[in-house]
């Protein structure tokens, strides 16, 4: 078996699995395990692969057919331009969230003070700390298995995030300049019918927003307000359907401001508002 045999026959078992992304991921797995490159395969790929590595890229494999999400066998996500780790139980970073730290990015001035909630492996804060000068970053999450990682990947890409263990905002008394979150907000209902991937391998608990998707909106709406600053602003990720919903929720509560923004596939994916001035 040669290399390049090895990675075809990879992304045809991957494909007959029903892995959208067979090539990529069979891809991506051999670079993982050999720490080789795609121009490897160009200059090495008719040379015969070690049979010791061959039974492992089999393994991994093995597991990616099973919907083992790629991301869990490499350990690794990639997310604006950094390299996190993940692991199984703390929700995996997506890419559609990489709108929601460019928009942040868009707001956030020098020497902000900043707070993630919900923080899950850390990549939005810590993407913003690297990517903006001297804020004051905190993250929080009820989930002491995602702090630990959130610090984990803080250290190694060296940002300085303060952690805070909390249920949204129970154990925050300090105020912001800035609140940012991806909360829950699949719909329950929804949660059976979601990819393997996500279903069986992201935890629950970083996906249930409620019969409608809006119970986390609902809490920030009523307790953001006392955690910002006057005229700070929120910013969160929202469903692709829900846009006007999670509006009529903010303006209901005081703020200001609440815009929706689309992300580069046309789906509402961000909204942003303020807390008044006077409040």
């Amino acid at each position: 078996m040669t290399w390049a045999e090895a990675v075809r026959k990879a992304g045809a078992r991957l494909k007959a699995a029903g892995i959208a992304d067979h090539e990529a991921d069979a891809l991506i797995l051999f670079m993982h395990l050999t720490g080789e490159n795609r121009t490897f395969l160009l200059t090495h790929g008719e040379e015969e692969m070690p049979g010791e590595q061959y039974a492992k890229y089999e393994e991994l494999t093995d597991r990616r057919v099973n919907h083992i999400p790629t991301q869990l066998l490499t350990g690794t996500q990639d997310f604006m331009g950094f390299e996190f780790e993940v692991e199984e139980g703390v929700l995996i970073p997506r890419l559609d969230t990489e709108f929601l730290v460019e928009e942040a990015l868009r707001e956030i001035p020098d020497g902000a003070k900043v707070l993630d909630i919900c923080c899950g492996s850390g990549c939005i804060i810590i993407s913003i700390a690297k990517l903006s000068n001297n804020i004051e970053a905190f993250a929080s999450d009820i989930s002491e298995q995602a702090l630990e990682l959130t610090r984990r990947n803080a250290e190694k890409l060296g940002a300085d995030i303060r952690l805070i263990r909390s249920d949204l905002f129970d154990s925050i008394d300090d105020k912001f300049d800035f609140i940012l979150s991806n909360p829950p907000y699949i719909r329950r209902g929804e949660l059976p019918q979601l990819m393997e991937e996500v279903r069986d391998h992201d935890p629950q608990l970083a996906l249930d927003g409620g019969e409608d998707g809006l119970d986390f909106y609902r809490r920030i709406a009523r307790e953001a307000a006392d955690r910002l600053n006057g005229g700070g602003m929120l910013i969160m990720e929202i469903g692709f359907d829900q846009g006007g919903a999670v509006r009529d929720i903010f303006e209901a509560a005081g703020y200001k401001n609440v815009e929706i923004f689309k992300d580069y596939s046309g789906n509402e994916r961000v909204v942003k508002c303020l807390k008044s001035w006077t409040t």
